[in-house]
């Protein structure tokens, strides 16, 4: 009996020769990498396709990512002729989460590995929350479907793999590591390497020194204000740092934006699931979630929030009683 694949599934559900792809906002490696390697997977079938995104490509190494793997990826903002009949895929993101900016297309296709989130009903969806990166997933479509990924593709997608799963080090399913044995000999794993060498741009040494100096510890829990209007990626990437702070277990970090503050979970204690966690702390002031090492989370500003610090006070307090709470039920 002849069994499709995931991908040939997802192109049985295309009605269109050509479609969007979009990641979620102020998009990071992982979602690119996705995007791209989805767009060269179409472009094998027939099928046109235009990347796209909300917000900033913040981070200089993922600039340098896109500039040099000739990635064709456009800013939402510059595009003015969707319509509601556009097919749009997403991927690394979920149609409803606070990170995905609501556009004319409809989104008719998911392909994430983070955790379920909302009721809504796609004509395909490959949601797979155990995957590290979903990066992984787009590799294995290539493996599946007998197409070449060429030096480009890989390199992006092991890219975005090791930045998700830092390297290799949180989340790792079987078949990441099968992705990573079959790309690590087709990537330009130099070009990689310089990558991982240029992560910090001086700039953000301000936001580092903000949360080093706002930083607060309660047991193993700490949290950390990277101050004012920090990259969405910067704030991820300062969590991973103030886990290395030897018996904090669970670090969440925030920066206050225009219209809220936004968050990054970290967990390293397998007693709590960090998406869990957040998804309870931040139940009634806001919204997030995530996998069991990392989430994030966004608490937008309302008339009944007169002072950011009491906000803060707020989120840190919820948090607190959420692990205290969360202790207990899973005693």
């Amino acid at each position: 009996m002849f069994v499709k694949t995931r991908f040939e599934e997802l192109l049985a559900n295309l009605h269109q020769k050509h479609v969007y792809i979009q990641t979620h906002n102020f998009p990071d490696p992982d979602a690119i990498a996705s995007a791209f390697g989805l767009s060269r997977l179409l472009q094998s079938k027939g099928i046109e396709s235009t990347i796209c995104y909300h917000g900033k490509i913040d981070k200089y190494s993922t600039r340098k990512m896109v500039e040099s793997l000739n990635i064709d990826i456009v800013s939402l903002d510059d595009i003015d002729n969707m319509t509601e009949d556009d097919e749009v895929i997403l991927v690394d993101s979920q149609s409803g989460n606070a990170n995905v900016k609501n556009i004319n297309g409809t989104h008719f296709i998911c392909i994430d590995h983070h955790p379920r989130s909302g009721d809504s009903l796609y004509r395909f969806c490959d949601i797979r929350a155990d995957v590290g990166a979903c990066s992984s997933i787009i590799a294995a479509y290539f493996v599946e479907n007998k197409v070449k990924i060429d030096t480009d593709v890989a390199t992006a997608l092991m890219y975005g793999l090791k930045v998700d799963t830092n390297n290799l080090s949180r989340g790792v399913s079987n078949l990441d590591l099968n992705v990573f044995y079959t790309l690590y000999n087709i990537a330009d794993m130099k070009f990689i390497n310089s990558l991982e060498l240029s992560t910090i741009e001086f700039e953000d040494l301000n936001s580092y020194a903000n949360a080093l100096k706002s930083i607060k510890v309660y047991d193993n829990i700490s949290f950390a204000n990277t101050g004012n209007h920090c990259p969405e990626p910067l704030i991820a990437s300062i969590s991973d740092f103030m886990m290395l702070i030897a018996g904090v277990n669970i670090c969440i970090v925030y920066s206050i934006k225009v219209d809220g503050i936004k968050i990054s979970i970290r967990c390293d204690d397998p007693k709590f699931d960090a998406g869990k966690l957040t998804t309870l702390a931040l139940n009634g002031i806001g919204s997030g979630g995530g996998h069991m090492e990392m989430a994030g989370g966004f608490v937008p500003f309302t008339k009944e929030h007169e002072k950011v610090d009491d906000l803060i006070e707020k989120i840190e307090d919820s948090f607190m009683d959420t692990v205290i709470r969360y202790e207990k039920m899973n005693m």
